[in-house]
């Protein structure tokens, strides 16, 4: 029989395991790839996969959760973007 403390280290690591799944998943969108062939679906996996490491690294220096940190990064981005645009509306006026 498994003494109760080795049961309970092995519940957190289990626990750890799911947290990283949901936060891959919920941070990266790597379930939603519309590829149909294996080499480009092993290419978002692993882009999927490198960035959930970067946003993990980020997380441990800065002390930000995830959601934070990609606020941030969206944040960023849209502020850039709207400081120069690259495309813009045109109004006609008829």
């Amino acid at each position: 029989m498994m003494p109760i403390e080795q049961m309970a280290e092995d519940a957190l690591d289990a626990w750890q395991i799911e947290v990283y799944h949901r936060g891959l998943k919920q941070f990266t969108g790597i379930e939603k790839s519309q590829h149909r062939k294996e080499k480009p679906q092993r290419n978002h996996i692993g882009l999927a996969l490198r960035a959930f490491l970067r946003l993990e690294v980020h997380r441990l220096r800065t002390g930000i959760s995830w959601f934070e940190a990609k606020g941030n990064i969206i944040r960023d981005a849209v502020r850039s973007y709207l400081a120069d645009p690259a495309y813009t509306l045109s109004v006609s006026t008829a």
